[in-house]
Parts: C-alpha cells; sequence; structure tokens
C-alpha cells in the first residue's frame, strides 16, 4: 500500500524496479530519479542503438556516438558516418566517457533528448589515446593557420625539443 501512494504521489518506485519489457540487466543501485526506466515513471518504445559515451558534460545527459555506413550508388561503395544521440543517463546507470552502452526511445525529456540508457555493455579501452590524439590534431591545426612557417619546420622543433637540444 505505501508503495502504491509513494508512486502515485511521487512517480516513482521506493525501493523495487519495475520489469521495462526488454531483456537487459537491471542495475544493482536504485535511485530516486523519475525519468528512469527501472526506478521511475519513464516508458521506452522504438529504436535501441548500441555506442561509446563521448562526452558528460551536463548534468544527467550524455552523447553516444556510433558509426554506420551509408552506401553511395554513383560509386558503389559504402562510406562510414557518425550519428550522434543525446541521451539521458539515470543515477542508477551512471555511464561515463567511454563506456559502451545501450540506448532505447522514449518519449521527449526535452528538447534534444529522446533517449535514455537502458544498459552499460563494456568500456572502450582505446578512449582516452583517440581523445587525446582527436585535441592534439586540433591544436596543430590552428596553429599551422596562425604560424607563417612551413608545418615540416614545426616538426623539426618538436623533435630537438623531445631530444632536449
Amino acid at each position: 500500500m505505501r508503495e502504491k501512494l509513494s508512486q502515485r504521489f511521487h512517480g516513482h518506485r521506493t525501493n523495487s524496479s519495475i520489469n521495462i519489457g526488454i531483456n537487459v540487466e537491471k542495475p544493482k543501485e536504485s535511485c530516486r530519479d523519475n525519468k528512469c526506466p527501472f526506478h521511475g515513471s519513464l516508458k521506452i518504445r522504438g529504436r535501441s542503438f548500441s555506442g561509446l559515451v563521448v562526452t558528460t558534460d551536463l548534468h544527467k545527459s550524455v552523447t553516444v556516438e556510433w558509426e554506420r555506413k551509408f552506401f553511395i550508388a554513383k560509386y558503389e561503395r559504402y562510406e562510414k558516418r557518425r550519428s550522434r544521440v543525446r541521451a539521458h543517463n539515470p543515477s542508477c546507470i551512471n555511464a561515463k566517457e567511454g563506456d559502451l552502452v545501450t540506448i532505447h526511445e522514449c518519449r521527449p525529456l526535452s528538447k534534444t533528448k529522446h533517449f535514455v540508457i537502458i544498459e552499460k555493455t563494456g568500456k572502450d579501452t582505446l578512449f582516452k589515446l583517440k581523445k587525446e590524439f582527436r585535441e592534439e590534431a586540433k591544436v596543430t591545426e590552428s596553429t599551422i593557420g596562425q604560424l607563417s612557417t612551413p608545418p615540416q619546420k614545426i616538426q623539426a622543433e618538436k623533435k630537438k625539443v623531445e631530444r632536449g637540444e
């Protein structure tokens, strides 16, 4: 009875997790998030994707990215494209950057969020290396545009610094 009253007035269950209709592992921790499909009142429907958490810059929000292949009819070839989607990150799942996750579609939670994380499936071991490489590439591109010296001289200077000359 108490659980029904709590759900009616607060919109979420107290300590139990509900069956969301998909065969996924339920989170070990509990949360009091109303937008959690396991402990809140959020219903999931529609499409599901698996991807990599790229950013966790906002509170309870993440950006999930995955690669897909797009067919170009003129060349009869495929090209790689990336899809990026904002998703809600419930506190019981608490996905971090570099985690592989499964997301599922739900009602619009905000202007850009229409998905929620339902499961953490693993961790990308090379995520930090890839991120550092991208940041380094951005820095070199911006410095090449500002400097009048050619890139070969910049690389030679870097090698001198690394050697300690």
